[in-house]
């Protein structure tokens, strides 16, 4: 047997007997969901799985089909899939889904070419549905599987996704189930291979990896050089009325957390607006700072002042809330912290 079938076989195998009991990997009548998948597929692009599992099954809860999710307000999905963040990839699921509906028969396609003219899949959330899902034969690269595949074969370097792709094309053919092997080759980076002290001794593949018989598989791949985060200064305040009812505002259609609801705010690019502009902002009688925190996004560094307002009136484009409303807004993570920064609970609050 070459070192190939014996790396995809010692892959299935490990994965057959340890995956994850994940939900979305339930299957129903021998298959599973396709649209279960679809969803956890674009839940999971940049969000860690934890987070994923506390919302899965509430967002399936509320849209259980392709129809149901296509027929919903856009205002609703942005509720359900508050707290994982990246919303944009949100309204590209309901404009999938939407499409779905409308050109195929409410049937998600099988295969990889069909799959990438959806909304937010691309080469990897495809070959991932039609491997997984549908048991093509094709293969999927993210960070993990470029990760794994490099250390096997000590490529030194940052990590390189064309060889990558290249590697994995020619394995997947020899897997007798394409998907359990693609699933096992992304386990294996999330729990085994990981970027920092791989746990090499419970590893299924350490007899034929490259980088450990060298002793290098810590220092592979290279981590990439990143570009610095842009700072943004904002000040947000916070006003609760005596009817329990918060003041907010929609941000705009466009660019960060586009569309989500946040308290009042004042962003620049090289300071933060001081008190007496927070409080104009909000014809308040009187506002004081409440705190401050940095959150981090992709690309952007969010350094937030948080004012509590006292008096505040709603100016133009601001609307009253109540908070045991706040659960059904697409309200993000930061907004939370702006929230609770004040001394103000909200319900279902999640931590970031």
């Amino acid at each position: 047997m070459t070192r190939q079938r014996q790396l995809v076989a010692a892959i299935t195998a490990w994965f057959t007997a340890c995956a994850r009991p994940l939900p979305w990997r339930l299957a129903r009548r021998g298959r599973r969901d396709p649209y279960r998948s679809l969803v956890s597929e674009l839940m999971l692009q940049q969000t860690q799985v934890s987070r994923v599992l506390e919302r899965f099954e509430p967002f399936m809860e509320r849209f259980p089909t392709i129809d149901a999710l296509a027929a919903a307000d856009e205002a609703d999905v942005l509720a359900a899939w508050s707290g994982l963040g990246y919303y944009r990839r949100a309204r590209m699921l309901h404009a999938l889904a939407k499409l779905i509906r409308d050109e195929h028969g409410s049937t998600v396609p099988t295969q990889v070419a069909s799959l990438m003219t959806l909304p937010g899949v691309g080469r990897y959330t495809a070959g991932a549905i039609s491997s997984i899902v549908f048991g093509q034969p094709e293969p999927l690269v993210d960070g993990n599987v470029m990760r794994v595949l490099q250390r096997l074969d000590a490529r030194t370097g940052p990590p390189d996704e064309k060889w990558a792709w290249e590697q994995a094309a020619a394995l997947v053919p020899l897997a007798g189930e394409p998907g359990v092997f693609n699933e096992g080759l992304m386990e294996l980076g999330a729990l085994i291979c990981t970027p920092t002290s791989p746990r090499c001794a419970q590893c299924p593949v350490a007899r034929w990896c490259r980088a450990r018989s060298q002793g290098v598989q810590d220092r592979i791949p290279e981590p990439k050089t990143r570009a610095g985060r842009r700072p943004i200064f904002a000040a947000a305040v916070v006003a609760v009325d005596s009817k329990s009812r918060v003041l907010m505002e929609q941000r705009p259609g466009r660019g960060l957390w586009a569309g989500l609801w946040q308290c009042p705010t004042v962003e620049r690019d090289d300071r933060h607006a001081g008190p007496e502009e927070v409080r104009a902002l909000v014809r308040a009688r009187m506002v004081e700072q409440a705190g401050a925190f940095t959150f981090m996004t992709t690309h952007r560094e969010v350094r937030f002042a948080v004012y509590r307002a006292s008096g505040a009136r709603a100016g133009a484009g601001h609307v009253w809330i109540h908070l045991g409303e706040l659960g059904e807004l697409g309200i993000g993570n930061a907004q939370r912290r702006v929230i609770e920064s004040a001394g103000v609970t909200t319900p279902g609050a999640v931590s970031s």
